[in-house]
């Protein structure tokens, strides 16, 4: 006999609005991980014994051992363009993003949760490296006053309105 119940879907939890900051001021606040990444491959530079010809290599491995993984996804319409970007693990106060007209930058630091039990302190760690720095070319001109960026479970979205001019540009060429 089959069963009849049927569960009702989780309730998806509310979104939260974030305000994109300046990006000449989290520019500034990329700096240090920026740094992070330049001496950890200069590090395994050095472990070659200084040999040349693998700085790309490097570079990427000191991002892969400093920097989580973030996958984004793109979908572009005819007068906007949604960005859905992977931060899980991440919270509202843990995520900075800015726009420009070509660019959308996503800086993320991990708090180290701690708790006390009886004098003693517990630090709870992710597996993962705890930092965001993702930097995305836009394929197209966005006007980042209209943008609206939300925070929904682990999911970053961006709806990235088109500038005049591409929404003109892309209406001629599709007539």
């Amino acid at each position: 006999m089959k069963s009849t119940k049927t569960s009702a879907p989780a309730p998806e939890a509310p979104a939260t609005l974030l305000q994109p900051q300046d990006p000449d001021k989290l520019r500034w606040e990329m700096q240090p991980v920026q740094l992070a990444i330049a001496r950890r491959a200069f590090e395994l530079f050095e472990q070659r014994n200084r040999e040349h010809g693998h700085d790309w290599e490097d570079w990427f491995q000191a991002e892969s051992e400093l920097l989580r993984p973030v996958s984004v996804a793109t979908a572009e319409d005819g007068d906007r363009l949604s960005l859905r970007v992977n931060v899980f693990g991440f919270g509202e106060d843990e995520l900075s993003v800015s726009i420009e007209p070509r660019r959308v930058v996503i800086l993320g630091k991990k708090e180290v949760v701690t708790t006390e039990t009886e004098g003693e302190k517990i630090e709870y760690l992710d597996w993962y490296p705890d930092q965001i720095l993702r930097v995305i070319d836009l394929p197209t001109d966005v006007d980042p006053d209209g943008a609206v960026v939300e925070l929904q479970t682990g999911l970053l979205k961006f709806e990235l309105p088109k500038a005049a001019k591409q929404v003109k540009e892309t209406a001629t060429a599709a007539a």
